[in-house]
């Protein structure tokens, strides 16, 4: 009943904390794991313990970050005018604009630009299919058949748990 009551925030002496937890997964691919808990000891248990079961392992802090870009990031489906979207992203402040494979335009801007670069491009007429300020892979681990079943599984495990409040990866595995 009193961890009823301090879930619900009632009673005080529940502080949360964001920590972030890196590690390597299947084929050694960074996985970074943002966590919000009142209780760090029981959260480090529980991210070791998806790591461990699900064939990868825990790393220090600062293990994989580097790996990682800080950004603001947007998606627009393909079909988007290319010209449009860079013409309205460069005049917002964005960094760069790249067309993907698959046809869609990906629009990436600093952090603290985010916002003003989606008002540009709203402002253009634009609206992007995902937009957010992420961490996005600087390379890209590609993996394949059972390596991309077992990371996927280890993604999972890990996103199941209820302190995780996001997990990045450098890991891209074929459908």
């Amino acid at each position: 009943e009193r961890a009823i009551k301090r879930g619900a925030g009632e009673l005080d002496g529940a502080s949360y904390e964001e920590i972030r937890y890196e590690g390597y997964g299947i084929g050694g691919a960074a996985v970074m794991v943002d966590c919000l808990t009142d209780n760090k000891t029981r959260t480090v248990a529980e991210v070791r313990h998806a790591f461990a079961k699900n064939g990868g392992n825990l790393g220090a802090e600062g293990a994989v970050a580097f790996q990682f870009r800080h950004c603001g990031q947007f998606i627009f489906a393909p079909g988007t005018s290319e010209d449009k979207a860079m013409e309205a992203a460069l005049d917002a402040g964005a960094e760069d604009v790249v067309t993907n494979d698959d046809g869609s335009i990906e629009v990436i801007s600093a952090p603290q630009d985010f916002h003003a670069v989606k008002a540009g491009l709203e402002k253009a007429g634009l609206k992007a299919e995902l937009a957010d300020i992420t961490f996005k892979p600087l390379n890209d681990t590609e993996l394949a058949g059972e390596d991309a079943a077992k990371m996927q599984k280890l993604l999972d495990a890990i996103d199941m748990l209820d302190d995780v409040q996001e997990v990045y990866t450098t890991a891209v595995m074929d459908a």
